[in-house]
C-alpha cells in the first residue's frame, strides 16, 4: 500500500507500509538524465564494453594461420614434421598443430612414404638445412621424453 503524503516538507516521496506496519520512504522521482545516451547516469553500474581488453588472441596452428593444406606430393613441407634421424612423426605437443591438421599431416606423410616420395627412416639430406617451423627440443607442451 502506497500513500502520498507531505512528510517533513518532502512532497515527492511515497510513503509505503510494510507488512510489519513500519513506514518506509521510497523515492518515486525519475532519475536525472546523464551523459550516457542509453539511459540515466548511474556511477555504480558497470560500463558495458564491446570487447574484453584482457581476452587473449585465439591460438592457431602454423598451417591454419597460413591457410596451407598438406599434400603428399609436397615432401619438403611434410619432412618438417618428421624426425631427421629416426623418421618418427612428431606429435601435436611438439609441432603445435591443431588436431585436424596433425591427422592430415600424418596421413599425407604415410601416403608419401608408401608412394616412394619420402624415405621411411632418414630425412632427405637436402632438406636438413631448411628453416624449422618449430623446435623439437622445446615443445609447446611438456612431454615425458
Amino acid at each position: 500500500m502506497a500513500l502520498s503524503k507531505n512528510l517533513f516538507g518532502i512532497s515527492k516521496l511515497a510513503l509505503t507500509l510494510s507488512r510489519r506496519l513500519v513506514h518506509n520512504i521510497v523515492d518515486t522521482t525519475k532519475p536525472k538524465e546523464g551523459i550516457f545516451p542509453n539511459g540515466p547516469l548511474d556511477e555504480d553500474l558497470p560500463i558495458k564494453m564491446e570487447a574484453n581488453p584482457f581476452e587473449k588472441e585465439k591460438k592457431q596452428c602454423v598451417l591454419c594461420r597460413l591457410n596451407v593444406t598438406p599434400d603428399w606430393k609436397n615432401v619438403r613441407l611434410l619432412s618438417q614434421f618428421q624426425s631427421a634421424y629416426t623418421g618418427r612423426i612428431y606429435g601435436r605437443h611438439i609441432t603445435g598443430l591443431c588436431k585436424h591438421k596433425q591427422e592430415l599431416v600424418e596421413r599425407e606423410i604415410l601416403k608419401a612414404q608408401n608412394s616412394g616420395f619420402m624415405p621411411f627412416y632418414m630425412k632427405e639430406p637436402s632438406y636438413l638445412h631448411d628453416p624449422m617451423l618449430f623446435d623439437p627440443d622445446h615443445p609447446f607442451r611438456p612431454h615425458k621424453y
